[in-house]
């Protein structure tokens, strides 16, 4: 414009009017607060998913080790249980004034060998509530993980929108969006 009253266009003005005349009103705005807001709450459900995938991986952990432990605790059974299979070998073996110690060896091994039972049944009942509980944290992840990667497909689809200037790209970034907060809500929930 001059200053003495006159108006001049140049040549991209009449371009810049026409797109600004037909492209949907505040697309651009709305698809960036829709990205803002899909990235915080995709950052939100990707630390989730790390957080479950680190408690999936330290209860399997516990898992193995409360497994060793009743391995060991069968081993210890299996040793007594060949130590009283010697008493009772012995005890056909020795004379009657020697049989008393061996039968009260046999006695001893049997009540050790049933306190060893249960110290490794326990163990082994442990070891099942870890693993149930790491699958519980991986299925969790998983859902987290679906959550994750939706939210970052709508906020590619926002972009393509944005470029493409399609409003149908611009319900499918909702949509998207929507499904993943859908999925990390059940995430959540532990379902």
């Amino acid at each position: 414009m001059s200053g003495h009253g006159f108006h001049v266009h140049g040549p991209h003005d009449h371009e810049l009017e026409h797109a600004a005349q037909h492209e949907p009103a505040g697309m651009a705005g709305q698809l960036a607060v829709i990205t803002a807001i899909l990235a915080c709450i995709g950052a939100l459900f990707s630390y989730q998913g790390g957080a479950t995938q680190a408690n999936a991986a330290l209860y399997k952990n516990n898992a193995a080790i409360k497994k060793t432990e009743a391995s060991n605790q069968w081993n210890y059974y299996q040793a007594k249980s060949g130590k009283q299979n010697l008493a009772e070998l012995a005890l056909t073996l020795v004379p009657d004034d020697k049989k008393s110690a061996y039968q009260q060896e046999i006695a001893r091994y049997k009540t050790e060998k049933a306190d060893i039972k249960v110290q490794a049944e326990k163990l082994e009942a442990e070891s099942r509530d870890w693993d149930k509980q790491s699958e519980a944290q991986m299925h969790q992840h998983h859902r987290w993980a679906q959550a994750t990667t939706l939210l970052q497909i709508a906020i590619a689809l926002a972009a393509i929108a944005l470029l493409t200037k399609r409003r149908w790209l611009e319900w499918a970034t909702i949509g998207s969006g929507i499904a993943g907060v859908g999925i990390g809500i059940l995430a959540w929930l532990h379902i």
